[in-house]
């Protein structure tokens, strides 16, 4: 295990195009980091930083409270895995998975004792003396992430390992992933733009914008309590409804409706001088209700998700969107409660 320490860095490319800025994080021993947030928002370059593929700007990296900034990417004791699972063609599995020690030239008891264990791990062990074009994708990335976990280093960085898989084969994968994590003696640092996987894997998840941390916490923090409009907006799918509001006498106003704030909501907003607000609800705490019990909106579209609708609608100009139970008959232009 190790720990892993990151402060202020920074990565500028030609043309002041700044990847990743000011990135500070501590990273304790057995921890699995998500890094997590839209497409260009810099955390694979962040995760290429680590590996040492890429060289920062500025800022100091730590492994274990050795600064790591000028050591080569094959004296770090990290691994990576990454999207593709760039294996070499023409080797065995057993010398994709065994690379990583025979290039440290340990002794061949000890790769063909390693490489069996890892193997048999990642149910690939009937697999080693095959050739990658003769197995599946899902067989292909157990292979490359045999090759990472073979070197037994005390960092394993991962870059968006599952991407081009189908929904099944991810679900399989991440579940093998959870169980080595829970096994071996190991930090994890995953890149994603799944929120599934984010949410589901991460001991820490750190959601990015425009190469900037905007929150690091806990995925029930996170989920539970955005520190702002993006992180809110981000996490969750669907995404958070957010209303521009007025605030008045403990109560919050949406045209001619009316929001009653609770006792934690009113302590949050007191002495609060502004009274324009944003209101974040999450669908699924916006009920469909009966006639005389809710306000009237009118479904824009709906998209059936198995067991639930999720619907879409608006309210005073605002776009808002809610989840009704597939047990009922909704269409566009419908009108319905809430």
């Amino acid at each position: 295990m190790a720990k892993l320490v990151l402060k202020n860095m920074s990565k500028i490319y030609s043309r002041d195009i700044k990847a990743v800025s000011n990135f500070t994080l501590a990273i304790e021993e057995k921890q699995f980091i998500v890094l997590i947030g839209p497409s260009g928002c810099g955390k694979s370059t962040t995760l290429r930083m680590i590996a040492g593929l890429e060289t920062p700007t500025s800022g100091e990296l730590y492994i274990d409270d050795t600064l790591n900034n000028s050591i080569a990417p094959n004296n770090r004791n990290v691994s990576m895995v990454f999207q593709n699972d760039s294996l070499f063609p023409n080797m065995t599995v057993f010398d994709n998975v065994a690379f990583g020690l025979n290039e440290k030239r340990k002794r061949n008891s000890t790769v063909e004792g390693r490489v069996r264990d890892i193997a048999r791990s990642l149910e690939i062990l009937e697999y080693l003396d095959r050739k990658p074009s003769q197995l599946s994708a899902g067989q292909r990335h157990r292979v490359a992430s045999g090759r990472a976990l073979v070197r037994d280093s005390k960092v394993l960085l991962m870059d968006e390992p599952f991407t081009n898989l189908d929904a099944t084969l991810k679900v399989q994968m991440r579940e093998e992933i959870m169980k080595l994590y829970h096994r071996l003696d190991v930090s994890v640092v995953y890149v994603t733009h799944d929120q599934v996987e984010a949410m589901s894997m991460a001991t820490k998840i750190v959601v990015m914008k425009d190469g900037c941390i905007q929150q690091i916490g806990t995925p029930k923090e996170i989920y539970n309590s955005p520190v702002n409009r993006f992180v809110a907006s981000f996490l969750g799918s669907p995404s958070m409804n957010i209303f521009n509001v007025m605030y008045e006498d403990n109560v919050d106003t949406l045209g001619k409706y009316t929001f009653e704030l609770t006792d934690s909501m009113q302590g949050a907003l007191k002495g609060n001088q502004s009274k324009t607000l944003m209101l974040g609800v999450r669908p699924q705490y916006i009920k469909v209700v009966e006639k005389d019990q809710g306000y009237p909106v009118y479904v824009n579209g709906v998209k059936l998700i198995g067991s639930e609708y999720i619907v879409h609608s608006d309210i005073e100009g605002q776009k808002v969107c809610f989840l009704c139970d597939a047990t009922q008959s909704v269409i566009e232009n419908q009108q319905l409660y809430i």
